[in-house]
């Protein structure tokens, strides 16, 4: 773990617990199935559409491609992960690309320790992670930086889904369920979330857009 002043571009904000199955998946040896080794094509058509502004935040961002992708686009752009496999491997990518982003290790769920406010917050991945108890913590977390005005947008695995296989689906419900205080929902369609599971190579998603307005 770095601490703070360790590595360039690097900083330690909090070090939780690292879940062990994301812990593992960044193991020596081991590919996530997240990682499919490029910005998530929903993303790409995002940025393209001119969604992103400003400074932006890739919460849990893990190998860091969407981040850099971002980042090659003219962005400041700050990823947060809280496990260390990841962010190295993000930091190697970065250096490889020649393209600047800052990696923090943090908790997504203690997100005011950063002490500051992005105009863009990015989340490939994470919000499904979370069950209905730990949601509204998490949507906290977010209030404190995402600046007023700010945009959050999500990329979340669908209901629309079949199986069982992999994390959580959130229904169009769930979504708006969470984002009902403090936040306007400003779009949710269908999208895909890329994958190496195997099959098809890709879950049903939503992709979400979701103002900050207090």
């Amino acid at each position: 773990m770095a601490s703070e002043g360790e590595g360039e571009g690097t900083r330690d904000v909090t070090a939780p617990p690292e879940p062990s199955a994301f812990h593992h998946a960044y193991e020596e040896g081991v590919h996530a199935p997240w990682d499919i080794g490029r910005p998530q094509a929903d993303i790409v058509a995002l940025a393209e559409a001119g969604a992103f502004h400003g400074d932006v935040l890739d919460v849990g961002c893990g190998p860091g491609d969407n981040a850099i992708f971002l980042a090659a686009r003219g962005h400041a752009v700050t990823g947060l992960d809280m496990v260390e496999n990841a962010l190295s491997k993000a930091r190697t990518r970065a250096e490889r690309s020649s393209v600047p982003v800052q990696f923090v290790r943090g908790n997504a769920l203690e997100l005011e320790m950063l002490g500051r406010t992005f105009d863009t917050v990015l989340d490939s991945g994470l919000l499904h992670v979370f069950g209905s108890e730990m949601r509204p913590r998490y949507v906290e977390s977010l209030s404190h930086v995402v600046r007023p005005g700010g945009m959050y947008h999500a990329l979340v695995w669908s209901d629309k889904e079949p199986g069982t296989e992999g994390p959580r689906r959130l229904s169009e419900a769930d979504l708006r369920a969470a984002f009902a205080s403090g936040w306007k929902v400003r779009q949710i369609r269908p999208a895909r979330f890329e994958h190496m599971l195997g099959g098809k190579g890709y879950a049903e998603a939503w992709l979400v857009s979701i103002e900050r307005t207090e």
